[in-house]
Parts: structure tokens; C-alpha cells; sequence
């Protein structure tokens, strides 16, 4: 019976670090984690709200319904902690003859939520509540440092979407980014534009990653996303870059590899297959006939455009090869409102696996 009491301790014990060491992984390290806990309360929780959405006839309906995933997926998270740490402790205090199992959650249970109803005279139970305590006190103090973080980092991000919105239309589609540039005089003008959104990347590549609950958390406006604001702020610069007729813009360059780097990043935690290394050639989810039919639009709009399109959409195409599948991926795990070139070519959800798995090229 011994040997029995100190493996159930052990056990108990065990399952405690466990959550602990999920916890510190989730909240606090500053580093995209995959952590088994985590992934097995979200994985779930979205499937049951794919589902709910799924009886809503129009967008916003179901916009509306996966808009509370993430945050109660954030509440439940914190309780499987909760219970998790509890059921480790209720395994101790059985195993310090605590008896029956009934008595052993109760006092567990009092002791994590430091209401102290049920203590014990015993030195070794008391030691164990306190030290349980101790510790709902510390993930109570976790989540509480944890939500402000995170929705500070989810208002910065929607701050540069509601932006876009104001040059490019909502949806934003990158024709009408361009027009709205020509037709105030600032085709030429769009540097600090493109520094901007070349630092909000560098932003939700760390906050993204570091939190990847953000990931799921949509914008106030339905028909707003920061996965399509992403995809249309990339393929106006390298529309810039490529078809319209004016000087060169570096900044337009590093903006696109800010942005790609950050969707690959995001889209590598997700478990999102994409090529590391395209080559320029590789084929992509935007057809050519697409490409000049916007091309078509902007010319009809008094755009300056170059006179040889057909390399016009190959340097495109060029730009477009490194964050394509990410884009894509990325819009079939977030389900966003439809956008050009982006959400509109994406299949339904995509479940991420639970466990982690390498990604291969």
C-alpha cells in the first residue's frame, strides 16, 4: 500500500509541474511555444464554434459567433489549469491518507481557491495546501498580467487595419489602394506608408507568436481582418513595384519581406505547409488573366503604368510566391470576410494539428 501512496504522490506531483510548467510556457516565455494543454483546449473549443457558425446563414452572423472563441477559449484555458492543478493535488492529498477521494478534492478545492473551509491538523497535508495556495494565487496573478498584454497588442494591430481601411476600401483590395494614392498625387508619396506596415509586421511576427491566441481575435468590424489587410497592404507594394509607373521605392521592398517573414512565422507555428525557398516561376493562387483585368482598371483610372506587362506580372508574381501559401493558410485558419487575391481563394478551416510536427519543404 506504501509503494502505492508514493507512486500516486509522485504522479500527482508530476501533473502539477506539468501545468505549471504549461502555464510559464503559455504566459510568460517570450517565444513561440507549442505547448500540449494549450493546443488541446483551443483545438477543441474552435471545432465546437466552427460548428455553431456554421447554422448562421450570412457572414456577420457567423463572424459574430467565432468572435468569442478566443477570448472564452482563454477563459477555459485557465480553468483546465485550474483543474488540472487541483486533480494533481487531490492525488497528493489521497496519497497522505487524506481519505476517502471525496474528502481529498474538497480540500484540495478549498485550498486552491484560498477559501480555507477544510484544513487538517497534519503538518504534511497543511505544508501541501499551503504550497497549493501558493500557487492558484500565482495563475490568478498570471492571467491577470496576461489579458492586458495581449489586448494592448490586439489594439495596435487594429489601429494600423482601420487605416488601411481609409486608403484602400473596406475590404481593402490593392486597385483601390493605388487609385486613392493617384488620385490625391500620392503615388509617389507612400514611403512612410510603407514603413509603417513594415514595422506592424515586425509587431505581429513577436505578438503573434508569442500569444497565438491573437491570431483568432477579430477585428470590431466584420468586414475587416488583419489576415486580408495584411494580403492587400503586400500586394499593393509589390503592385508598385511592378506595374506601376514610378520610381522604385526601397521602402516598398523591405515591406515586403517584413511581411512575408512575419506570415511565415505565424503560419510555421500553425503548422501551414509552404516553400521556404520559391522560386520566382512557382506557381501561385492569383491567375494572370486577374493580374491585367486590375491592371485594365487602373490604366482606365489614369494610373501610370508600365508599358510591358507581361513582365509587370512576372515581377509580380516574384513577390507574390513568397507569401502566398502562407496568405492562403493563413485565411483558411482564421476564417475571415471574403478579400481580394487573399480570403477569397481559401478553403474552409483547416484543423491544426494537436501535437507539433516538423514542417517540411
Amino acid at each position: 500500500m506504501l509503494a502505492v501512496e508514493i507512486a500516486v504522490f509522485v504522479m500527482g506531483a508530476v501533473v502539477v509541474l506539468w501545468a505549471l510548467f504549461s502555464a510559464v510556457r503559455t504566459v510568460v516565455v517570450p517565444r513561440a511555444e507549442h505547448v500540449l494543454l494549450t493546443r488541446a483546449v483551443f483545438i477543441p473549443m474552435r471545432a465546437a464554434f466552427e460548428l455553431m457558425a456554421r447554422g448562421r446563414r450570412t457572414f456577420a452572423g457567423r463572424d459574430a459567433v467565432l468572435a468569442r472563441f478566443a477570448p472564452l477559449s482563454l477563459f477555459a484555458l485557465a480553468a483546465s489549469w485550474a483543474v488540472v492543478v487541483m486533480g494533481g493535488f487531490t492525488a497528493m492529498l489521497w496519497a497522505t491518507d487524506v481519505r476517502p477521494l471525496r474528502v481529498a478534492i474538497i480540500e484540495s478545492g478549498s485550498s486552491l481557491t484560498t477559501l480555507g473551509f477544510r484544513t487538517s491538523d497534519r503538518f504534511a497535508v497543511q505544508a501541501l495546501q499551503v504550497v497549493e495556495a501558493l500557487i492558484g494565487l500565482g495563475l490568478i496573478a498570471l492571467m491577470i498580467s496576461f489579458l492586458p498584454t495581449m489586448y494592448n497588442s490586439f489594439s495596435q494591430r487594429e489601429r494600423a487595419v482601420s487605416r488601411l481601411s481609409i486608403r484602400a476600401g473596406t475590404p481593402p483590395t490593392p486597385s483601390e489602394m493605388i487609385r486613392r494614392a493617384s488620385a490625391i498625387g500620392w503615388l509617389e508619396r507612400l514611403e512612410q506608408t510603407w514603413a509603417e506596415w513594415e514595422e506592424w509586421f515586425v509587431e505581429i511576427e513577436e505578438s503573434h507568436t508569442s500569444y497565438p491566441a491573437l491570431v483568432f481575435f477579430r477585428s470590431p468590424d466584420p468586414r475587416r481582418s488583419w489576415v486580408t489587410s495584411a494580403g492587400a497592404a503586400l500586394d499593393t507594394a509589390a503592385m508598385m513595384l511592378s506595374a506601376v509607373d514610378v520610381p522604385a521605392s526601397p521602402q516598398a521592398a523591405l515591406c515586403l519581406r517584413s511581411g512575408f517573414t512575419s506570415l511565415r512565422s505565424i503560419a510555421q507555428f500553425y503548422a501551414i505547409d509552404f516553400d521556404s525557398d520559391p522560386a520566382p516561376h512557382d506557381s501561385i493562387s492569383i491567375e494572370p488573366g486577374e493580374f491585367h483585368a486590375v491592371l485594365d482598371e487602373l490604366e482606365a483610372a489614369g494610373v501610370p503604368l508600365v508599358t510591358d506587362r507581361e513582365q509587370a506580372w512576372r515581377d509580380f508574381k516574384g513577390w507574390r510566391v513568397n507569401y502566398d501559401a502562407a496568405l492562403i493558410g493563413l485565411c483558411s485558419l482564421t476564417s475571415p470576410p471574403e478579400g481580394v487575391w487573399s480570403s477569397d481563394r481559401s478553403v474552409g478551416y483547416r484543423r491544426p494539428p494537436l501535437r507539433r510536427r516538423r514542417r517540411q519543404r
